[in-house]
């Protein structure tokens, strides 16, 4: 048995694959309060990157039958990954890999610029053809859902679509063991998922605004299934799964003919990417029950699935195979895990620390970054064996160039 279990007065066991690495007293107590839930299906599955999180745990599995917690799903919904490897090996890319980091970012808006009436320089000013071809494909949906929900029109939508964001977002160019170039990148459903999220967040203590006070936490307001908003938040949050999907296959193209045009040179996969998403709910069978699942913060890795871990900038970072455990839902990690807050992060480390932590990475080395410095996240490694009868490590990359927002 690979994981520690907890029992719960008056609530479901707790799983947790967290041997060998660090676990918050208040991720614990959060935990605790989401197995108190009266509609977790068997049992709660944490794994090693858990950390505290808004109401629910990031990096916990949580089995619902009959509800759903909005805030468990998150307001980053359909974050996620992409990774593919390419035909180009170490020696193709250009000495001074700043030239790289650079064209990426001029092909890929990134960041955010909060200003009045001004254009925000994370959106696109005027979208390029190929994010207008998949906003074609995700106009119906937005227009059914903001047909109901009229608010959500004015966010950032279409001019969100195959952008980078900021946070822990990235755009990473990677080196495998065999010295092939891979290119990874980690964004979700921007703007409009935020939004999405946030709405129904709201709605959902709204709806149980009788209730709140006997919820050990607001944001574990939950809709049961067949209530009013129910039906109206599946439907949006598997439109914003569809957005953040599409958002990855739109920076991939743009990455690509951007690297392409500076190494004046075809760029073809070797095999098709592994995309994957990390922050999102979907109805699945388990223990021979239809069930639905919300992974916040957790892959889906059901046997023989790929699937992504990254480390934090400057770690390692691996491709994965799932194993199909059971008992953790068919999930693994999503990545390292934090160790403290970001504003833990800005005020423990300094640009010079930042500068060391990443000497072997072209990124930002800024101020305003140092809340990403790899010593904020939970050692990979140890994450990695306290999962190892959930996945196995097919390939183990390692950044040479990061872009952060």
């Amino acid at each position: 048995m690979n994981y520690e279990q907890i029992d719960v007065a008056q609530g479901a066991p707790i799983k947790m694959w967290t041997q060998g690495v660090p676990v918050e007293d208040d991720a614990r107590a959060q935990l605790i309060n989401t197995a108190r839930m009266p509609f977790i299906f068997k049992h709660l599955a944490v794994m090693p990157d858990v950390h505290l999180g808004k109401g629910s745990t990031i990096g916990s599995v949580i089995p619902t039958r009959g509800a759903i917690i909005p805030a468990a799903v998150g307001v980053d919904i359909g974050c996620g990954m992409s990774a593919v490897r390419t035909n180009l090996t170490a020696e193709d890319l250009p000495a001074d890999l700043a030239n790289l980091r650079a064209a990426i970012e001029r092909a890929i808006p990134h960041g955010r610029t909060v200003t009045r009436g001004g254009r925000d320089k994370g959106s696109w000013e005027n979208p390029p053809d190929n994010v207008n071809a998949l906003w074609a494909q995700l106009q119906p949906g937005f227009e059914r859902i903001t047909g109901k929900y009229p608010r959500l029109k004015n966010t950032n939508n279409h001019k969100h679509l195959g952008t980078l964001g900021t946070g822990n977002h990235f755009i990473e160019v990677c080196l495998d063991t065999e010295n092939r170039v891979w290119f990874m990148l980690h964004s979700g459903s921007r703007g409009i998922g935020n939004a999405i999220g946030e709405l129904f967040i709201r709605l959902a203590q709204e709806d149980m605004h009788d209730q709140l006070d006997t919820l050990p936490d607001r944001n574990l307001a939950w809709f049961a299934e067949g209530s009013a908003h129910f039906d109206d938040y599946v439907d949006a949050v598997h439109w914003a799964q569809e957005f953040a999907r599409l958002n990855r296959v739109a920076m991939l193209d743009n990455l690509v003919v951007a690297v392409e045009a500076l190494l004046d040179r075809k760029i073809e996969f070797d095999g098709a990417p592994v995309d994957c998403h990390h922050n999102y709910v979907q109805k699945e069978t388990h223990y021979g029950e239809e069930i639905f699942v919300t992974r916040k913060g957790a892959v889906h890795a059901g046997k023989g699935e790929m699937g992504i871990i990254p480390g934090s900038m400057g770690a390692k970072s691996y491709i994965v195979r799932g194993l199909g455990n059971p008992e953790s839902f068919c999930s693994c990690s999503h990545g390292a895990g934090r160790t403290m807050s970001r504003n833990q992060a800005m005020k423990r480390f300094t640009v010079e620390d930042q500068i060391r932590a990443t000497a072997h990475v072209e990124c930002r080395k800024d101020k305003d970054v140092i809340d990403e410095i790899p010593m904020a996240y939970k050692d990979i490694d140890a994450v990695m064996a306290a999962q190892s009868d959930l996945v196995e490590i097919v390939h183990t990359l390692r950044q040479v160039v990061c872009v952060k927002g």
